[in-house]
């Protein structure tokens, strides 16, 4: 331990420590663009500039140590000038037209600007050429907004691996593009959206889809129906500031209904259909095991099926073949539901609500249209993007009620729940897969060994009438990337693996509300494992619509019309078109 003072409080820290995390441990808020603990530590945006006694010059306290002794200042004048300025030098090269940008209100340089009080600069106002950007790419740049603070790069090649962002030109010129100045098109982007989250203005966002949601609510001649993901339900309310406990999903019902969509169902209730799925594939290639190539990975995350695709494309064949449970939502509602409501297919048009910008590439995907030749399903809303259709509805979120969702897709279990969470497809999974095979439903919780997050990834072996089963998670793409490595060397065997493109799966989805700088899918993700203890039914295979939709349309997993609706085949689309995009 060293010990200095800050402000004229002393301070005791660990050596190594920064004098930005040494502040915080007092409760000193030093601001800063640019900095993600462990990952963006450059002191680009030298905002978080402080003096420290003996020397003439300030210093960043992102990247400087604090050392034994120091005495240091966070609020002189000389301190607040620097920050001024230094922030107007940023907004002279950036644009600034906030009201058509979708982090305003919810920006952090706007924020920043508000507090200093800075309300114009006197510096020149730098003219940034737009350069044109494909606007049917799920994932939009916007280069005018950037302000160069380099945390895209640095999550995508340090968390991620994937490396798609990279510095690009010299001297004022210098920008942050696509690797190689190539369009996003041709790249191996996963989609995962998450360089959207880390960005701390509107440099990226998804592509919004809302007005097109708009449209079909006001179309007369055709039925909405809405699907809610898992995460969704544990994220939504952080846009209106509400607390958990009040910002349930039932609420959220409430509000689409509001909007005026026909039926909000359940993401749910496919998650448990999945599991029936996926469950009875694991057990037959189990049985069958050298008819197929081994291990089985789980095939939910369309940004972790893109990453395959483009690194591993000779492990296509080892992925579940069952489509996530967005995509399986489609096919039911296009199928049996419509013919349950005495309508054609055509007439539908389906909507998804996701943690997931990757969800909106998967949508399109052209083979995924089994039930109609119709897309599955026709558009994918992230949780912020329905957030704003809220907003723009003029809905009062806290005067909102509880409604139910409606039936029969509305019908889900605990076990669906966790889907939205790192490791919750595997217990699902294996909930089912036991009692598939045993006759008899294990406790609840006892896979619950699958939740504890280790540094890349997560395994266990659970004993099923004798058999081991031999398993692992991860989360994260350069997790994933570890993980598979070490398979593919030989040094690890598994039976199932769960894998998910974003820390903390779909809880810390790229399309989540923003909240800048904190990572909250662990949080999510003891909400969503929460709702699952609390659950009235915890097992996949129990859920009453799933036994229904077999009994009155599918007849059983991996029958003849399973296999055509609700799998599929990952060899048939090409990983380099971005640009699918549904009606």
């Amino acid at each position: 331990m060293i010990n200095i003072t800050i402000n004229d409080i002393p301070v005791s820290v660990e050596e190594g420590s920064s004098i930005l995390a040494a502040a915080k441990e007092i409760g000193i808020d030093i601001p800063n663009l640019c900095y993600l603990e462990g990952i963006n530590e450059i002191g680009a945006c030298r905002l978080c500039l402080v003096e420290v006694e003996g020397l003439d010059y300030l210093v960043p306290s992102c990247n400087t140590e604090a050392e034994e002794g120091m005495k240091i200042k966070t609020n002189t004048q000389r301190v607040h000038q620097a920050r001024r300025m230094n922030t107007q030098m940023i907004l002279s090269e950036h644009n600034d037209r906030c009201p058509t940008c979708e982090r305003s209100g919810n920006c952090s340089l706007q924020t920043l600007s508000n507090i200093l009080g800075i309300y114009d600069s006197p510096f020149h106002k730098k003219e940034i050429p737009e350069k044109v950007w494909n606007q049917d790419v799920p994932l939009i740049r916007d280069e005018t907004r950037c302000i160069k603070c380099m945390r895209c790069v640095s999550f995508c090649e340090k968390v991620q691996n994937l490396g798609i962002w990279d510095i690009a030109d010299t001297g004022k010129r210098t920008t942050v593009g696509v690797t190689g100045g190539k369009p996003i098109e041709k790249s191996d982007c996963s989609l995962c959206g998450q360089c959207i989250t880390h960005c701390p203005v509107g440099a990226l966002h998804e592509r919004d889809d809302s007005q097109k949601a708009f449209e079909y609510i006001g179309d007369p001649e055709v039925v909405t129906v809405v699907q809610v993901a898992p995460a969704v339900r544990v994220a939504w309310g952080d846009t209106f500031a509400e607390d958990s406990g009040f910002a349930t999903e039932k609420r959220l019902v409430a509000g689409l209904k509001k909007l005026g969509f026909d039926y909000v169902f359940d993401t749910n209730f496919t998650a448990d259909l999945t599991i029936m799925e996926e469950g009875s594939e694991l057990i037959e290639r189990i049985t069958n095991k050298d008819d197929h190539k081994w291990p089985m990975y789980t095939s939910c995350c369309p940004g972790w099926v893109r990453f395959a695709k483009a690194k591993y494309p000779d492990m296509l064949d080892n992925l579940s073949t069952a489509k996530s449970p967005q995509q399986m939502f489609g096919a039911v509602t296009k199928t049996w539901f419509a013919e349950k409501i005495g309508i054609t297919p055509d007439k539908i048009r389906c909507v998804s609500i996701m943690p997931c910008t990757a969800k909106k590439h998967e949508c399109a995907i052209p083979v995924l249209k089994d039930a109609c030749g119709d897309p599955d399903v026709d558009i994918v809303l992230t949780t912020r993007e329905v957030n704003r259709m809220l907003r723009a509805d003029f809905i009062d979120v806290s005067k909102l009620g509880e409604e139910e969702f409606d039936s029969p897709l509305g019908e889900s279990t605990g076990a669906a729940v966790i889907f939205g969470t790192q490791g919750g497809v595997m217990e699902a999974a294996l909930r089912s897969a036991y009692y598939l095979i045993t006759g008899e439903n294990p406790p609840a919780d006892a896979f619950a060994d699958v939740r504890v997050a280790e540094d890349a990834w997560t395994e266990a072996t659970f004993h099923v009438n004798e058999l081991p089963v031999r398993v692992a998670i991860a989360s994260g793409l350069e997790n994933s990337d570890k993980l598979i490595s070490a398979i593919r060397r030989g040094e690890k065997e598994y039976d199932f693996v769960e894998i998910m493109a974003c820390p903390g799966g779909c809880a810390g989805g790229g399309g989540q509300p923003f909240q800048d700088s904190k990572e909250l899918a662990k949080e999510r993700g003891k909400m969503l494992h929460a709702l699952d203890e609390n659950a009235s039914m915890r097992y996949s295979h129990e859920n009453p619509a799933v036994h229904t939709v077999y009994e009155e349309y599918f007849e059983k997993p991996l029958s003849e019309k399973s296999h055509h609706l609700l799998h599929t085949d990952h060899h048939a689309w090409e990983f380099s078109d971005l640009t699918y995009v549904n009606r």
